[in-house]
């Protein structure tokens, strides 16, 4: 057969190394020997002799997302072969996560992650029940972690004297060092009368970087993911 379809674009190639990397913009591929981690769900394909086994629901599985504190159920992936996965065609992005390093994250934009990486589960500093309980996830240690998101993200510096708000329904994820709060931009009157919608946003100060997604996620969307 010919056509388009079967143009190297498009043809899976030879693994060139182990581990994670992106198979193509929607898309990672991880070369297993061993072990590693990835949502439930989201592998689209593999080859080899692997074995996929649910996580528990305990705090060890789970991570909690920003706002609606939902659990992302895990699943451990074992043995030899290759996997891809993926997630509602999302953008797909790999951070090398170093010794020293500690990068926060909402559980919404994991799609997987080596298994030499700990994570554990965190409160955002400030949000309080006033933010409903905004829960992220902290990874720190030495490895790779595959992300998602909605569009092209944006990667925003963060400064002393110039501080960064976001909305929480946007942010992915920030660097270690950040401190957070939530920041109101509109007075009781004005929320009272419809505002802009935009009332509390996710104060980010000190130094470092944030990345924002370029979607918001309503109601009906979060319950989806």
């Amino acid at each position: 057969m010919k056509g388009d379809l079967f143009s190297s674009e498009h043809m899976v190639q030879p693994a060139t190394a182990p581990g994670m990397t992106v198979e193509n913009s929607k898309c990672v591929r991880y070369t297993v020997n061993g072990e590693m981690l990835a949502r439930q769900g989201a592998m689209i394909a593999y080859r080899g002799g692997l074995q996929f086994e649910r996580k528990g629901q305990g705090v060890g599985g789970m991570l909690k997302r920003a706002v609606t504190g939902e659990g992302l159920p895990l699943m451990a992936v074992r043995g030899q072969g290759e996997a891809w996965f993926a997630h509602e065609a999302q953008n797909c992005f790999i951070v090398e996560v170093e010794p020293g390093d500690e990068f926060t994250v909402n559980g919404r934009n994991v799609l997987c992650f080596d298994a030499t990486l700990s994570y554990r589960i965190a409160t955002v500093k400030g949000s309080g029940i006033a933010g409903g309980g905004l829960f992220n996830s902290v990874f720190t240690g030495q490895g790779r972690l595959g992300l998602v998101c909605e569009g092209s993200p944006l990667v925003i510096p963060v400064s002393p004297g110039y501080p960064v708000y976001v909305d929480t329904d946007a942010i992915v994820g920030w660097s270690a060092g950040l401190e957070t709060s939530l920041h109101r931009s509109q007075s009781i009157g004005s929320m009272l009368r419809g505002g802009s919608g935009e009332a509390v946003q996710l104060l980010l100060q000190g130094q470092g970087f944030v990345v924002v997604r370029p979607s918001e996620a309503t109601p009906q969307k979060a319950q989806q993911h």
